[in-house]
């Protein structure tokens, strides 16, 4: 089962979410996916027309808790301000809970820099989501294990000529990738931690990404 977070932060437009979760969602459509609201994401979902199957978070960025009554009592799990887990975190612990294989998150884009980087770091852990979709950019793991947490070793990818990529290793590596399509081959890149590479370039728009050894995060134009 696929599960969508949806969390406070700069996000796509709702014309966009529904855009890209049709086309997108492994031949499934939008209520055969597990939908979660991180507090304030709750209004990115309701702006898209979606009603979330959980609210989870300590509500204090939620513009107006009166949204919540409309929702079943059981629904909405709410947690002291005072907590060891980001709303977001909490979110992807319980898809995971209830049975979700991969997890997308959708916005958390501007804003606070902690929070942006918080999020950046639930993709280096050994449980990690799928996707990251910003107002801007739309980030993919591409991960060279089992795929046990619904995820592919191999991307192709479809953007504007010239369109500006980047690629991040994550987890612990070793790392090895190989691509085709891109202004600079991945195939030659000695990946150490820390490392990483910006401002590549799409050159007619497709293009590839393939892991051989770790985990990628690639920053594609959304």
């Amino acid at each position: 089962m696929l599960g969508l977070i949806f969390t406070g932060g700069e996000g796509p437009a709702p014309e966009v979410i529904k855009r890209v979760i049709d086309n997108e969602i492994n031949g499934a459509r939008i209520q055969d996916a597990l939908i979660i609201a991180a507090d304030s994401g709750l209004n990115a979902a309701e702006n898209a027309r979606l009603r979330p199957d959980w609210i989870i978070g300590d509500m204090d960025s939620l513009d107006d808790s009166r949204k919540l009554d409309s929702y079943p009592k059981e629904s909405v799990i709410r947690h002291k301000h005072d907590k060891d887990f980001t709303d977001t975190e909490l979110a992807f612990l319980l898809a995971r809970e209830k049975g979700c294989a991969e997890i997308w998150i959708i916005g958390g884009g501007g804003g606070r820099i902690d929070h942006l980087f918080g999020i950046k770091s639930m993709f280096e852990r050994d449980d990690f989501p799928a996707r990251w979709i910003t107002s801007v950019d739309d980030i993919f793991c591409v991960d060279a294990g089992s795929g046990e947490q619904g995820l592919k070793n191999s991307f192709i990818f479809s953007a504007k000529k010239n369109a500006s990529i980047a690629v991040f290793p994550l987890g612990e590596g070793p790392w090895e990738a190989k691509s085709a399509g891109l202004k600079w081959r991945l195939d030659s890149v000695k990946w150490s931690r820390g490392f990483f590479g910006l401002s590549n370039v799409a050159v007619d728009g497709n293009f590839s990404i393939t892991a051989l050894k770790g985990r990628f995060m690639a920053i594609t134009p959304l």
